[in-house]
C-alpha cells in the first residue's frame, strides 16, 4: 500500500484552523480526507456537515471525507485508520491532523520517525501553521507556544489580516520571516485557500528520498540581508527604531533563524560526530534545520534535515560543472548558540 500523505495544521487559539478545515473539507475536490482532532468543544468540526452525530469514534462526512475525535494517543488514531483502510472498511486518500491551539507540533511530527509502523504508513508531508493578524503580535511576544508553531512551519497562513492596517500586517510578514525564513507565507481569508498551497508540499522528506527544495535556497537568497545577523541589544537594523509603531520587530522572540555556508567541503566524519553531539545537547530547542551540503567524497550533493534530535540526510543529484560547491545550512531554533554552531561546523570543513 502506497504511504498515506499527512498534513499537521496548528496555529494559535482562534487563529482559523477549523474555518480552513471547513474549507478543506467541503471543497469539490474529490479526494477522501480523514482528520484526526485532538480536541473538543468549540473547535471540533461542526455536526452540520457531518452524516451522522453518532458517537462512534470514526465518523464518515457527507462528502466521503472522514472525521476521527479520538481523545488517545495520536499514534493510536493513526494506526486504527490505517488499519481499517488496509481492510478496506475506510476510504481515504490522505490524512490532516488538527492540533490544539496550544500545542506545540514538534511531538506531532515525531510520531511520524519514532514509531515503525507509523513510518511504514504515512508520509508526513508538512505542518501549516495559521497566524492570526490582529492578535498575532501580543500571542508571538506572550507565548512560547505560538513562537514554536511558526518556527516549525513549512507554510504559514495569516488570517483575518482584514481586521489590521496594511502597515500592522507588513510588520508581521516581516517578524515571521526573521523568525521562519524557509516557510513562504500567504493570507488566508476565511480559509480560501487553493489546495496546491495545502497538501503535497513535501516540506518534510526524513524518512523518504530528500529532494532540494529549490525554493529552500532561494528564499535564503532572497532574506539574507535580514537573517544574517543576530538581533540583539544593539541591533540597529531599521525595524527596531520607533517602538511601538507598525514597523517594530521584536528583537527578543527566542525563535529565531540564521543560514550557515562554507565554500570548503565538509568531512563526513566529524560533522556527524558534531551534528551528533549538538542534537545532544540542543535537540529540543533545534525546532527545523535544513541544509544542501557539500562534502569530502562525493560529488552529489547532500541533503540533510531534521526536527529536535531526529536527523535524516540523502544523497542528491550531482553537482553542476559551473555549480559552485557551497554548503548551505538554515537553522530555527529557541535561543540557538549561532556562535558555538558556526565555530563548530567551520572546524568539520576539510
Amino acid at each position: 500500500m502506497a504511504l498515506i500523505p499527512a498534513t499537521i495544521l496548528t496555529g494559535f487559539l482562534g487563529s482559523g484552523k477549523t474555518t480552513l478545515l471547513k474549507r478543506i473539507l467541503t471543497e469539490a475536490h474529490g479526494q477522501k480526507i480523514a482528520v484526526i482532532e485532538n480536541e473538543f468543544g468549540e473547535e471540533n468540526i461542526d455536526s452540520d456537515i457531518l452524516v451522522t452525530e453518532s458517537k462512534e469514534q470514526i465518523v464518515q462526512m457527507s462528502n466521503g471525507c472522514v472525521c476521527c475525535t479520538i481523545r488517545e494517543d495520536l499514534r493510536e488514531a493513526l494506526q486504527l485508520l490505517a488499519a481499517k483502510k488496509r481492510k478496506g472498511l475506510l476510504d481515504f486518500d490522505r490524512v490532516v491532523i488538527e492540533t490544539t491551539g496550544l500545542a506545540d507540533p514538534g511531538p506531532v511530527a515525531q510520531t511520524f520517525f519514532m514509531d515503525d509502523e507509523i513510518a511504514e504508513s504515512y508520509l508526513l508531508d508538512s505542518i501549516l501553521t495559521l497566524v492570526d493578524a490582529k492578535h498575532a503580535p501580543q500571542q508571538l511576544n506572550d507565548r512560547q507556544e505560538a513562537r514554536r508553531q511558526v518556527g516549525f512551519a513549512d507554510q504559514i497562513f495569516i488570517s483575518k489580516s482584514d481586521l489590521v492596517s496594511a502597515e500592522e500586517t507588513d510588520a508581521l510578514i516581516h517578524r515571521l520571516k526573521h523568525m521562519n525564513p524557509r516557510a513562504p507565507q500567504q493570507k488566508a481569508h476565511f480559509g480560501e485557500v487553493p489546495l496546491k498551497d495545502i497538501f503535497d508540499l513535501r516540506g518534510f522528506n526524513l524518512n523518504a528520498k530528500l529532494d532540494i527544495d529549490p525554493d529552500f535556497l532561494k528564499e535564503d537568497d532572497q532574506h539574507d540581508h535580514d537573517h544574517d545577523h543576530a538581533h540583539g541589544e544593539h541591533c540597529d537594523h531599521p525595524s527596531h527604531a520607533n517602538e511601538g509603531h507598525g514597523h517594530h520587530h521584536h528583537h527578543d522572540d527566542d525563535v529565531k533563524s540564521f543560514v550557515y555556508r562554507a565554500d570548503r567541503a565538509f568531512d563526513p566524519a566529524r560533522l556527524e560526530d558534531f551534528l551528533g553531539a549538538i542534537v545532544n545537547i540542543y535537540g529540543p530547542r533545534m525546532l527545523r534545520y535544513k541544509g544542501v551540503l557539500s562534502m569530502k567524497g562525493t560529488d552529489r550533493k547532500v541533503i540533510f534535515q531534521g526536527v529536535h534530535q531526529l536527523m535524516g540526510s540523502d544523497l542528491g543529484p550531482e553537482w553542476g560543472k559551473d555549480e559552485q560547491r557551497q554548503s548551505r545550512m538554515v537553522f530555527i531554533g529557541l535561543d540557538l548558540p549561532r556562535e558555538i554552531l558556526e565555530q563548530g561546523l567551520n572546524q568539520c570543513l576539510v
